[in-house]
C-alpha cells in the first residue's frame, strides 16, 4: 500500500483503522456499563480487536476494487 510515497504494509494500515474503531467501541461498552458483567477486561478487548481486525481485512478488499 503506497501512503504519500511511502510503501507500507496492508496489515499495520489495517491493524491502525482496528484499534481507531476499538477505541470508539471500548468508550461505548465503558459507558453502557457492560464491562461490569465481563471477568476478564483486557480479554474481551483483546478479542473484540481480533473481531474488528478481521471485519477490516474481510471488507477493506472490496472497498479499493
Amino acid at each position: 500500500m503506497n501512503i504519500f510515497g511511502v510503501f507500507v504494509p496492508p496489515l499495520l494500515v489495517f491493524i491502525l483503522i482496528s484499534l481507531c474503531a476499538l477505541a470508539v467501541l471500548r468508550r461505548v461498552l465503558a459507558w453502557a456499563g457492560a464491562y461490569r458483567l465481563l471477568w476478564h477486561r483486557p480479554l474481551v478487548d483483546m478479542s473484540l480487536l481480533v473481531i474488528i481486525l478481521a471485519l477490516v481485512t474481510a471488507y477493506f478488499p472490496r472497498w479499493t476494487s
